[in-house]
């Protein structure tokens, strides 16, 4: 449903994604656990973020005579997973559209600025009519995404959604203040960051527990 303090973003409350939610913040879940659930958790949150998107008609021949049904219409769908922890999202959402094209951008957030450092970037061509979903399983201080929604931005996308496991109010509203047309989607709004950046209550950091790494302290 909508957050009627944000009106950019919608906080997903399905009982399903909210379920696998709490397991994915506990402490104890495993790495192989975590993947599993941040996956799941995405293929289920992708099912209500496309749920607009256009349609046209097409024939086809079932086994026992032509029908008309409809298709996504316009360019394929593409996936931007935001590395490295996006990646963790891509496999569940290519479960429901497995002609979904992949495009990544590399970016990693300097601890001390808590700023975006970007080292990577290749897209699918961006023409305008392209739907451009941007994954990161948290939203915090929302540089990332900012930076992440300016250069698809630059290269000629026009129609970009964020797609997120947690959101901070300050990245949510950062998002706002930069891109307020860009719609934000995440299965929950957490109270605030920390100050080393960090999400409150969160997660931890969901690129070290999908890929079983540790941040240097």
């Amino acid at each position: 449903m909508p957050d009627h303090s944000y009106p950019n973003l919608t906080v997903l409350t399905h009982p399903l994604i909210q379920h696998k939610l709490t397991i994915l913040r506990d402490r104890e879940t495993s790495t192989r656990d975590f993947k599993q659930l941040v996956s799941e958790i995405a293929m289920l949150m992708a099912y209500e973020v496309t749920k607009d998107l256009a349609t046209e008609p097409v024939d086809i021949e079932t086994p026992l005579e032509r029908t008309t049904g409809r298709q996504v219409a316009g360019k394929k769908l593409t996936l931007v997973p935001i590395l490295r922890a996006g990646l963790g999202m891509v496999d569940g959402i290519t479960l429901l559209v497995p002609s979904a094209r992949v495009g990544h951008i590399g970016l990693y957030r300097e601890h001390d600025t808590l700023k975006p450092v970007d080292y990577y970037f290749k897209i699918p061509s961006a023409e305008v009519e392209r739907d451009f979903f941007v994954l990161d399983p948290m939203l915090a201080t929302g540089g990332s995404a900012v930076a992440a929604v300016g250069a698809l931005r630059e290269a000629g996308a026009r129609r970009i959604r964020f797609l997120c496991l947690v959101a901070a109010p300050e990245g949510v509203e950062r998002m706002l203040s930069v891109h307020p047309d860009v719609p934000l989607y995440s299965a929950s709004l957490d109270r605030q960051l920390n100050a080393q950046g960090y999400i409150l209550p969160g997660l931890g950091d969901a690129g070290d527990r999908l890929f079983g790494t540790r941040s240097k302290e």
